[in-house]
């Protein structure tokens, strides 16, 4: 999620009604929801999907990594475009395109297209979130309303994360698999209709320079690294083409670096990595999002081809983590306005780390009252992270940079999604030689201990970047980055 852009602007048209601002916010929402319902829905129909193109572990890992990854390189990128060209105009495109796309992904006749026609709804989903957020901030100009809105918007993300997989499941038992995007296109027009009519333009008053070569360089990076990390257990270390893929990964970061580093409007600003709560809500977002891109993949694999539950019941099956997932970030929220962000990433990196150990452990007949429990915590450990994160990454921050920083941690959530499931399927496949995915339980336990080691991460990287050190790197870096506006900066609270 995104916070507020650096640059304000007012509407075309002047200020809107109460009504009308809520109407905006409804109409914005709807665009959350139906990205974030197509994230859980996916994952619950690939077991189906696998099996109806009789596609490797591979081919499932990219039908999700296709979406993240090109959703991931393209989000700063839409936020920049939307501020030069035109919010609502962007915004429209946005879901016009992930409307086509979805359409596409229904009718794909291959693994391959569907990939395909993942990254098109990919590229129409980066231009949604962030602009759309954009949009919010732009409509609701008092403070208290702003926030009421941004709470609201943020609630939505648990709503899809619990209606996706029972509805998902539902889908997939009652018609089939390619009906899980179907549930996109009334929405998608709809809300372009509503767009259209109700919500006003506009655009940022110094909008940011374009970074072509920086946006080149983060589409190489990230797909050479993915590419390595999923087909190095089919085609081995050895090979040409992952030795070429991990080296072009390697020699595109020393260019991003160089290159970031030369210019006066870079997409990624590297000194904002000066300051230590932004590395760490970087670093947590990575490994969260890892932790939950793996779960769904790995959870979803041994619900239904391990235990033989049918997409519905392994849907409903995982509710427990889903509503914890929609009900605790208001109180986490609260709590980082109160006490800081150190309570809220302990209680969140110490419960990733407990149940993903405990689902380390799962096999064929695992209790399920285990797997309920694993699930509960699990939920309450993501519930928590969020908050903490987005104001770690603005924390200390001039005003006038908090929204490129923020930008910049809702692309490392994407990125750790994509890395997520690039290792965790890599390591399911590498133990699955001579076995069929019903035999995955004890394949994936090597991916369980990454997903903990990942929630480790949180941990640790949340005491460091809520400590006074931490605080005192977060100052030196706002005054490096702008001056005069030390005294307008995001306040710093550990």
């Amino acid at each position: 999620m995104a916070t507020p852009p650096e640059a304000s602007t007012n509407p075309v048209g002047g200020e809107l009604s109460r009504r009308g601002r809520i109407t905006v916010l409804l109409i914005c929402s709807m665009s959350l929801l139906i990205v974030g319902l197509d994230v859980t829905i996916v994952n619950v129909a690939l077991p189906s999907i696998g099996r109806d193109f009789g596609a490797s572990v591979s081919g499932l890992q990219w039908t999700v990594d296709a979406y993240t990854l090109v959703l991931a390189s393209l989000l700063m990128l839409s936020g920049s475009t939307a501020d030069r060209f035109g919010r609502k105009r962007t915004f429209l495109i946005g879901l016009a395109t992930f409307t086509a796309g979805s359409l596409l992904c229904s009718l794909a006749p291959g693994i391959g297209w569907l990939v395909a026609f993942r990254m098109i709804q990919a590229v129409g989903g980066s231009m949604l979130n962030p602009v759309a957020m954009s949009i919010i901030t732009n409509t609701f100009t008092v403070p208290k309303e702003r926030a009421q809105a941004v709470g609201v918007w943020a609630a939505v993300v648990g709503v899809s994360m619990a209606l996706g997989p029972v509805i998902g499941g539902l889908l997939v038992n009652s018609v089939g698999w390619r009906s899980i995007f179907w549930i996109n296109l009334p929405v998608g027009v709809a809300a372009i209709i509503l767009t259209l009519r109700l919500v006003p333009e506009s655009k940022a008053e110094k909008p940011r320079g374009v970074d072509v070569p920086g946006q080149a360089l983060i589409i190489v990076l990230l797909a050479s690294l993915t590419y390595g990390i999923i087909e190095v257990p089919n085609r081995g270390w050895g090979a040409p083409v992952i030795l070429g893929s991990f080296s072009l990964a390697f020699l595109s970061l020393l260019a991003l670096v160089f290159e970031e580093r030369r210019r006066s409007e870079p997409l990624i600003n590297l000194r904002f990595f000066h300051s230590v709560p932004f590395s760490g809500a970087a670093v947590a977002a990575v490994a969260t999002f890892a932790t939950l891109g793996g779960f769904l993949f790995l959870n979803t694999l041994y619900l239904q081809e391990v235990r033989g539950f049918s997409p519905l019941k392994a849907g409903v099956f995982t509710l427990p983590m889903a509503v914890m997932t929609m009900v605790l970030p208001p109180v986490s929220g609260r709590l980082v306005g109160h006490r800081g962000s150190r309570i809220p990433l302990v209680i969140a990196g110490s419960c990733l780390t407990v149940a993903c150990l405990m689902l380390s452990t799962i096999g064929a007949h695992t209790s399920f009252l285990w797997l309920a429990v694993a699930y509960v915590i699990f939920g309450i450990g993501f519930g928590f992270v969020n908050a903490p994160i987005t104001h770690a990454a603005v924390s200390g921050m001039p005003r006038a940079q908090a929204g490129v920083a923020s930008a910049i941690a809702s692309t490392s959530r994407q990125v750790g999604s994509t890395m997520g499931v690039a290792v965790v399927g890599a390591l399911l496949t590498a133990h699955l030689t001579g076995t069929t995915l019903a035999g995955s339980a004890g394949a994936a336990r090597s991916g369980w201990l990454v997903l903990t080691a990942c929630g480790v991460i949180v941990l640790v990287a949340g005491l460091l970047m809520t400590s006074g050190w931490a605080g005192r790197t977060a100052e030196r870096t706002a005054q490096e980055l702008n001056p005069e506006y030390l005294a307008d900066r995001v306040p710093i609270r550990p």
